[in-house]
C-alpha cells in the first residue's frame, strides 16, 4: 500500500520561492496520478496541481499557473512542486494525494485515495 509523506514547507515570503517534495513508499506508486492541494483555514480543499504516471501530463489550478510547476522523479518515488512567487493567500496545509485509478489528472480530491499529511506553507507578505 503506498503512504505519502510531504516534506519542505516553511515560511517564504511574497515573492520568493519554495519547493515540496512528495515521498512515496511503494512501487506501484509510479504508475498513479499524483496531485497537490492545498487547504487553508475554514475554506475546501482545493486542487493545485497534478501529474500523471509518465509526465507527461500536467494540470494547474488558474491561480498558480505559471508561477507553479510540478513534476515526478519515479526513480526516486517522488513529486515535487515547485512554487515561484507564493502569495500570502496561498498560505495553507498543502497535501499530495494518489489518484485511484486512470491516468487522468482529475481536480476533484474525492478521485484520490491516498493522502500525506500536510506540510505547512505560509506565505508573509
Amino acid at each position: 500500500q503506498v503512504q505519502l509523506v510531504e516534506s519542505g514547507g516553511g515560511l517564504v515570503q511574497a515573492g520568493g520561492s519554495l519547493r515540496l517534495s512528495c515521498a512515496a513508499s511503494g512501487r506501484t506508486f509510479r504508475s498513479y496520478t499524483t496531485a497537490w492541494f492545498r487547504q487553508a483555514p475554514g475554506k475546501e480543499r482545493e486542487f493545485v496541481s497534478g501529474i500523471n504516471w509518465s509526465g507527461g501530463t500536467t494540470n494547474y489550478a488558474d491561480s498558480v499557473k505559471g508561477r507553479f510547476t510540478i513534476s515526478r522523479d519515479n526513480a526516486q518515488y517522488t513529486v515535487y512542486l515547485q512554487m515561484n512567487s507564493p502569495k500570502p493567500e496561498e498560505t495553507a496545509v498543502y497535501y499530495c494525494a494518489k489518484r485511484s485509478s486512470g491516468s487522468l489528472v482529475g481536480i476533484d480530491p474525492r478521485e484520490y485515495d491516498t493522502w500525506g499529511q500536510g506540510t505547512q506553507v505560509t506565505v508573509s507578505s
